[in-house]
């Protein structure tokens, strides 16, 4: 029986991590003897950072041509159990079976969901998301469907609950499609885009302010009904639509490994992805809590880091397997590129994301992220080039794309 890795998840770090899996195999001439299986609900990947858009339901792109080209295995189904002490893996089939997996080596890429505060009274039954490709589609649907309705103070407002990332973009995406609904942004904290520099941040409110999107800063929800949202201080906003985009959590099969895990979730790893207390476990993607580099940050729970730390992992279970050298996971530069709909884009470097680039130029580069850079090549032989741990790193891959720009 040939040796096996397992990869739980086909998110952007589960497929990279398969097809750097394979690369190293393929390189060994090895192929006959260790199987690379991918476990997934789909053969296809979401593309997750692309959700705020319109048409959200058509935003997948499909793997089953490339794993099978590739020779890797796929298998229909979701992990719902993980037993480290007999390296297997329980599926759920879509048949509604289960099946037991043995792996020698298991890459964890379940990835993260979005989290909801159990002491915000009626989060989970009344608010929207767009974590995934299915509760992206019914907002959408929703959103559809508004515009059939009469015009009243619910129907025409939508509440962004959440300042973060996601709900930026997707406040500022709103006017664009909706131009004759308020859009509202709610954040606890006492500023917007917190973890921006003020160079950044300033643009930031200027954009929200000039799509006309209300912010209403230090204000924590507190409950949520079919009719509207309750703030802390007692305000009440008439809402049909609030929208959850207040933070994620790694996925709860981290839970069934053994070890220390951050506040998110997600499992503390070494330099080379492994889990330490499970030395067959590779964790990799928004599941792992992974050193970027030498200053004491920390890898992102974001596209831009999971499509690397994928590269390393995949490789250094297939590594670990040939007896060959793995490399140790290092990103020590990073890009922030933030949609700003129809005000543009901001781009900003570093981990203090200075202000580096807006306006239409930044927004030409956001819209080739999303448009190109983030799919996988369809093209085996480009693929198994692009697996490779080491490439261009953000800054590199800035200049490049600001050469396609202009």
């Amino acid at each position: 029986m040939p040796n096996r890795i397992v990869i739980a998840g086909a998110g952007f770090a589960g497929v990279w991590s398969a097809l750097s899996a394979k690369r190293l195999i393929s390189f060994h001439g090895k192929d006959e003897d260790i199987e690379v299986v991918v476990i997934a609900p789909e053969p296809s990947l979401v593309l997750r950072p692309r959700l705020y858009e319109a048409n959200a339901s058509g935003m997948t792109h499909p793997l089953g041509p490339l794993f099978k080209d590739a020779g890797i295995s796929f298998i229909q189904g979701t992990v719902e159990t993980i037993q480290t002490e007999d390296q297997t893996v329980k599926a759920r089939l879509v048949s509604g079976s289960t099946s037991t997996i043995k792996y020698d080596r298991l890459v964890l890429a379940v990835g993260s969901t979005v989290s909801r505060p159990g002491q915000v009274t009626g989060v989970t039954e009344y608010t929207f998301d767009i974590d995934a490709l299915d509760s992206a589609t019914k907002l959408e649907a929703h959103l559809q469907n508004l515009a059939s309705l009469p015009s009243s103070p619910g129907c025409d407002t939508l509440v962004v609950c959440g300042g973060g990332f996601t709900g930026i973009e997707l406040a500022t995406e709103l006017p664009k499609r909706f131009p004759d609904a308020q859009v509202v942004l709610v954040e606890n904290g006492s500023e917007i885009a917190s973890g921006f520099a003020p160079s950044s941040r300033t643009v930031i409110q200027k954009a929200l302010a000039d799509l006309n999107v209300e912010v209403k800063l230090g204000s924590s929800v507190t409950s949520i009904d079919g009719d509207g949202v309750t703030l802390a201080s007692g305000e009440r906003i008439e809402t049909k639509t609030p929208i959850w985009t207040a933070g994620v959590r790694a996925s709860p099969l981290t839970n069934q490994i053994s070890g220390p895990k951050d506040n998110l979730s997600r499992l503390h790893v070494n330099e080379n992805l492994r889990v330490p207390t499970s030395p067959n476990v590779f964790a990799t993607g928004d599941a792992a809590c992974a050193r970027a580099d030498t200053n004491g940050h920390h890898a992102l729970m974001s596209c831009q880091h999971a499509l690397v730390l994928g590269r390393f992992a995949g490789h250094n279970a297939a590594a670990d397997l040939l007896g060959d050298q793995m490399i140790p996971y290092s990103q020590p530069a990073y890009l922030c590129c933030l949609d700003l709909g129809g005000y543009g884009a901001v781009i900003a470097t570093g981990w203090e994301k200075e202000l580096k680039l807006q306006g239409d130029v930044a927004k030409g580069v956001k819209t080739l992220i999303n448009q190109q850079l983030i799919y996988p090549p369809q093209n085996v032989e480009e693929a198994m080039t692009a697996a490779h741990p080491i490439g261009p790193d953000s800054d590199q891959l800035l200049d490049q794309l600001l050469a396609v720009v202009a």
